[in-house]
């Protein structure tokens, strides 16, 4: 089986689209995955394609130039006080550059609030073509599986979907049979990376090895094969940020290292 991979943002975080979407070509992803929603974080380059004109434009050329597909976009974040409209304008560039999916995640404790802000996202991001993605973070307040679900099955939004990140999954204390009783069709695509096998005490840690220090497929203790082998047929988008392989390899080295790792492991590992 060939799998599909993307380049997800985190991976290569400097990288200007454009940039990344050149880098995602030489090392051989079929896809990127941008985040032009600004999050305002310290230090986080601003990457809003849909204000910053020129940059957009040069996306759509390295594109065009590359034949590089995007597949989502990031963060939908749903916090107190947000307001989703703040995102069509970057549902409308996913929708321009040929995207499928939105990423989203939920960092309120108003459960109530969350659903609700979510299905507005949904409503929003559909005439667009777009599905949304909702992401369990083990630091953010949707942590787990069990409550990812609860947020879909309450909300019944026809273009929503779960996005499973393999650290998260691990991290949250989750068994590959769990995924048995999500429906299929809510899996869009998946974020793929390892970890050490034992899972951080403190909240510090977890959010440093998670930005920063993930590892390739295959070098850490996650048990990916058995994730991967109860999902349907779907494209796995790179996320492995890791600031000192960065620093030591550049990106596109970095990048092309976390595109053999995981193919080599699914190959060696995966049950087809």
């Amino acid at each position: 089986m060939k799998h599909q991979f993307s380049l997800a943002h985190l991976t290569v975080i400097d990288s200007p689209p454009p940039e990344m979407t050149y880098i995602a070509a030489r090392a051989g992803y079929d896809f990127v995955s941008f985040r032009p929603i600004y999050m305002g974080l310290p230090g986080e380059s601003n990457y809003d394609l849909a204000r910053n004109k020129r940059m957009f434009r040069d996306t759509k050329m390295a594109m065009k130039n590359t034949g590089m597909k995007l597949l989502d976009i990031e963060l939908a974040k749903i916090y107190d006080g947000v307001d989703p409209k703040n995102y069509e304008p970057a549902f409308e560039v996913a929708a321009e550059l040929g995207g499928n999916h939105v990423l989203s995640s939920i960092w309120t404790d108003d459960r109530n609030y969350g659903i609700e802000r979510f299905s507005e996202i949904c409503e929003l991001a559909k005439p667009y073509g777009l599905t949304v993605d909702l992401e369990f973070v083990p630091i953010a307040s949707v942590v787990d599986l069990t409550g990812a679900m609860e947020v879909l099955r309450t909300a019944k939004q026809e273009n929503s979907g779960l996005m499973i990140d393999v650290h998260h999954f691990h991290r949250a204390g989750h068994k590959p049979d769990d995924l048995m009783d999500v429906p299929r069709e809510w899996f869009n695509y998946l974020h793929l990376c390892d970890a050490p096998v034992d899972i951080p005490s403190s909240t510090e840690e977890m959010t440093r090895i998670l930005r920063e220090e993930r590892s390739y497929v295959g070098e850490g203790g996650i048990d990916v094969a058995s994730i991967v082998e109860r999902l349907p047929d779907i494209p796995y988008s790179i996320e492995l940020p890791n600031v000192k392989k960065a620093q030591d390899l550049g990106y596109e080295e970095l990048a092309r290292r976390c595109l053999q790792t995981a193919k080599d492991y699914l190959n060696r590992q995966v049950k087809t």
